[in-house]
């Protein structure tokens, strides 16, 4: 079994190995230096990138599982084994090629891949042969020690071996060069990773963006501490730079909004923080590929010496692969940045699925399939996680619903849910057992919710709640960030667009009543916000905490007593200008 620390430490050695090679064999040859301005020859390597899997091994459905094109129409896309044929099918086509991930390639996962800690997810992704990946947010989903096992191997701590009987762990290296222990700022996860394609190197820097602290639980990563993206990545280039490695990557776990397009569109909403990234980063690095923001583009952006270079993210669940080509120069080992040739491959289900992949996938539905497929309730028709104008959406009001049915006992008049932790649509005709008719699994509800976080009721007085409202609009890293809790039946508001930060909200009703700045009231959360995640410090002010049972437990339980549950009405919040 390979540790943790060997990789981190193998990394290195491999640099150090490389520029004592690169040394050696810089300085041209006089006698077979080019002349007559001949052309230096030149050595073709394939990136082929995937972000953002969250462990669908299986195809995504509704949604999640469609590409929508440049010119407005759609196509079926994802599922491992079909991206293990396209990432098959691309390398056949070059001679060179390296296959990385931007991070979130676990967690947040359907239960096929979560019932087994996303052991099946590497297992996938040690099959195709992934080189390297970035951390992503995700990756600490379940804390610092988990993602150490996800590297190293070994059964979980808790729940034991229940994939395979042993768990080998990832073959590839998982790299944080922004993650440092508290304690003495070392690195906690290896920086970055060095491939050779015909004698050249390819340094691969990557890392998660700054901001985990905020969108996990605070308690996993107590012992870390996340830096600047811009400033670790020039650290490691300036780094791969001295050792040698003049061809340079970047795999950031940071990305952008868009306003539409297709794959291979460059529409992304102005400063936003991947562009930021993609165009201020060393220009000693020649490519960035991004994720998290589940977007996909394809841009130009020019470093700071005005070179250009791309920037890239891939569709989220399996749905794309963003492949870089680059053409370097043998003798320089530089980029041609000129001949840089970039785009996003759609993983369409044409082609033959991946038969030692798709045995994975198959174990894992076959013991997953007891449980994954057992019914808990029906719906009367779609329950979708999009939300409207005001941030309203059908399937977190319905959640937000359920946690405050199950928390009435503590004493809960409320319940509030962060929208970020509803993962996918809940579909009326998507369940294998339901054939069309409204039936949810108990394995849809999982894909819906997979965090597994705990219910918690606290007291906060009506001046804190107004507070926690507020911090829905937040200035992150110069930018204005909005996340609207979605709130349970009987409270109501509205927010004004226009109105500064920390004043927007107005209107607070609960059950007929205008909220009481005074009064004492107990408030459902779960641990991920109660905790301060996505920056909501407000609700750590909480008193008189009270546990409550599993959040995905609230849900099924909501569903079973409520047969042909409907969409919930929209309206809790309303804005103005």
């Amino acid at each position: 079994m390979t540790s943790f620390r060997r990789t981190a430490q193998r990394s290195a050695a491999l640099a150090v190995t490389a520029a004592a090679a690169l040394a050696v064999t810089f300085v041209p040859n006089p006698a077979t230096a080019d002349k007559d301005d001949r052309p230096a020859r030149t050595v073709d390597v394939r990136l082929i990138g995937i972000n953002d899997l969250h462990g669908n091994i299986e195809p995504p459905t509704g949604s999640s599982g469609r590409v929508t094109l440049s010119d407005g129409t759609q196509v079926e896309a994802g599922g491992a084994a079909y991206n293990a044929t396209h990432i098959r099918n691309l390398q056949a086509e070059v001679r060179n090629s390296v296959v990385v991930g931007q991070g979130d390639l676990i967690g947040a996962s359907p239960i096929v891949s979560a019932l087994f800690h996303d052991e099946p997810t590497v297992e996938v992704l040690n099959k195709v042969g992934m080189d390297a990946t970035a951390a992503g947010n995700h990756e600490f989903d379940e804390g610092y020690r988990e993602l150490l096992r996800m590297q190293r191997g070994g059964c979980h701590p808790a729940d034991g071996c229940q994939f395979r009987e042993s768990y080998e762990g990832a073959r590839f290296p998982i790299l944080g060069a922004n993650v440092t222990l508290a304690a003495n700022d070392r690195p906690a996860l290896p920086p970055f990773w060095v491939e050779f394609r015909d004698g050249v190197p390819i340094g691969f820097i990557g890392m998660p963006l700054k901001d985990v602290p905020i969108l996990v639980d605070p308690n996993g990563i107590k012992e870390l501490e996340f830096g600047d993206e811009i400033a670790a990545a020039n650290r490691y280039a300036d780094l791969l730079n001295w050792l040698g490695v003049k061809s340079i990557v970047l795999l950031v776990h940071q990305g952008d909004n868009t306003s539409g397009g297709g794959p291979d569109d460059c529409r992304t909403v102005a400063g936003g923080p991947g562009r930021k990234i993609a165009e201020q980063v060393s220009p000693k690095i020649d490519a960035v590929f991004s994720g998290h923001s589940h977007q996909h583009y394809n841009c130009t952006v020019i470093d700071p010496a005005g070179n250009p270079r791309p920037f890239i993210e891939g569709l989220a669940f399996g749905r794309e692969l963003s492949v870089v080509d680059l053409k370097i120069d043998k003798r320089t080992r530089e980029v041609i940045r000129s001949a840089t040739v970039a785009r996003n491959h759609v993983v369409t289900k044409t082609v033959d699925p991946d038969d030692d992949v798709q045995d994975i996938i198959d174990l894992a539905k076959s013991k997953s399939g007891p449980i994954a497929n057992r019914p808990i309730g029906t719906i009367a028709q779609d329950v979708l996680r999009a939300q409207n104008a005001a941030g309203e959406s059908a399937l977190g009001n319905l959640i937000a619903d359920g946690q405050l049915a199950a928390t009435t006992g503590n004493g809960a008049v409320l319940a509030l849910m962060n929208p970020g932790g509803v993962r996918a649509d809940l579909t009326y005709a998507s369940s294998p057992a339901g054939e069309g008719n409204g039936v949810v699994t108990y394995g849809e509800a999982f894909t819906v919710q997979p965090f597994g976080n705990i219910l918690q009721t606290v007291t906060l007085t009506g001046t804190q709640l107004k507070a926690a409202l507020e911090q829905q609009w937040q200035v992150v890293n110069g930018a204005q960030r909005q996340i609207i809790l979605q709130p349970s039946a009987g409270l109501t508001y509205s927010w004004s667009a226009s109105a500064p930060i920390g004043s927007k909200v107005s209107n607070i009703v609960l059950n007929g009543t205008p909220l009481d700045p005074n009064a004492s009231y107990r408030v459902t959360i779960n641990s991920f916000l109660q905790g301060g995640g996505d920056g909501f410090s407000a609700f750590t002010g909480g008193t008189a905490i009270t546990g409550g049972g599993i959040d995905l437990d609230a849900f099924a339980a909501y569903l079973a007593a409520n047969p042909n549950t409907a969409p919930p009405a929209l309206g809790r919040i309303t804005t103005t200008p």
